[in-house]
């Protein structure tokens, strides 16, 4: 605990003092501060002016990161037939119907994303308790209910990330791995900001956008000069 504690004092004493940094200063200060001995992953949290508790005020979409998220991504599809074959040849992990359905009441939940064809929604539909709660449920807003399951897997496996704004009004995202270069993590935070600013609600009064922040895994938080994160 002791040289935990330590390593998280020297990384604090680094940020001391800083908040509404340009992008690049602040991906740079995190990059130098992280010590983890494990590939730490940038973490983005959006404070939105926003009441998710009315309809007209959820935000929720999906962003391609241009320098993708540097992790693996685990994808299930509830397919039949041809577009199960598709889905398999696409390089999705899991595929199945009535079975799928089985393992996961069963507590199984191996995967990260989950795509159906829209076949498949009523079978999907009894899921809704299980994987709503963990933001796995297939949606056709963010491109989870398809027809197109090759091109919904190859987006989810290079670097594709759904977002949903939480009861608080804030966004949370994993946006890549700090051994990424300054000049990519710079591009995927700004990249996530657009696709957030662009997913703003018609119910969204005043301030949309009113704070972003950066951290790493481990490592403490900073505020971001939102004028940088433009592209």
């Amino acid at each position: 605990m002791a040289k935990i504690a330590k390593r998280v004092k020297a990384a604090q004493a680094q940020f001391e003092g800083k908040s509404n940094l340009s992008v690049e200063d602040a991906v740079a200060l995190i990059k130098k501060a992280a010590s983890a001995k494990f590939d730490e992953t940038l973490e983005i949290a959006m404070n939105l002016g926003v009441d998710p508790r009315h309809a007209d005020q959820m935000v929720r979409g999906v962003v391609q990161l241009p320098n993708g998220t540097g992790k693996t991504v685990r994808v299930a599809v509830f397919a039949r037939g041809a577009k199960a074959d598709e889905a398999k040849a696409a390089g999705a992990d899991i595929v199945g119907a009535e079975d799928l359905l089985e393992t996961i009441q069963g507590g199984k939940i191996e995967f990260d994303r989950c795509i159906a064809t829209p076949d498949m929604m009523p079978l999907v539909g009894r899921l809704g308790k299980i994987l709503g709660p963990r933001n796995l449920m297939p949606n056709p807003k963010v491109g989870t209910v398809t027809m197109d399951v090759k091109t919904a897997v190859a987006a989810a496996k290079g670097g594709e990330v759904q977002f949903k704004v939480e009861k608080a009004g804030v966004i949370h995202g994993g946006i890549g791995k700090v051994s990424f270069t300054e000049e990519a993590l710079a591009q995927n935070v700004r990249a996530f900001v657009d696709a957030v600013t662009r997913a703003k609600p018609a119910g969204a009064k005043g301030t949309y956008v009113k704070k972003v922040s950066l951290s790493s895994t481990m490592g403490p938080g900073v505020s971001l000069d939102l004028a940088s994160t433009s592209a």
